[in-house]
């Protein structure tokens, strides 16, 4: 049983997933400057600009745990699982994060990004 509320939990879940978007985006960046594109700037455009989005809102999101007393960190990492702790209000927690769920999320996350106007209404 988790002492983290659920809006709490979450907030933290997004320090998990946004850096893994702004290590996408910008790989992706890398790859799209060398790539032989006839045309790449609309491509660069965008990819930048979802990245300063991204990087927007992972600023608020650690601004939010600051306030609240919240830290994450991963601890370790295998083939199947990822674990995190969660330091929240003097309390740690450790939880494991299997990590298709974690490509999967990433995935809708960038999705979201890339293909929704309003920025700001993200869970």
């Amino acid at each position: 049983m988790t002492r983290i509320p659920e809006n709490d939990r979450d907030l933290i879940e997004q320090a998990i997933y946004l850096p893994m978007i702004v290590i996408i985006l910008e790989r992706d960046l890398q790859i799209i400057e060398k790539a032989p594109f006839k045309i790449n700037r609309p491509y660069l455009t965008l990819v930048e600009n979802t990245l300063k989005k991204v990087q927007r809102d992972l600023k608020e999101v650690r601004d939010k745990m600051r306030k609240g007393n919240m830290k994450v960190h991963q601890i370790s990492h295998d083939d199947t699982f990822t674990m995190f702790s969660f330091l929240y209000k003097g309390y740690e927690e450790q939880h494991n994060y299997f990590n298709p769920r974690l490509r999967n999320k990433c995935e809708e996350l960038l999705d979201f990004y890339l293909n929704k106007k309003d920025f700001r209404t993200i869970t």
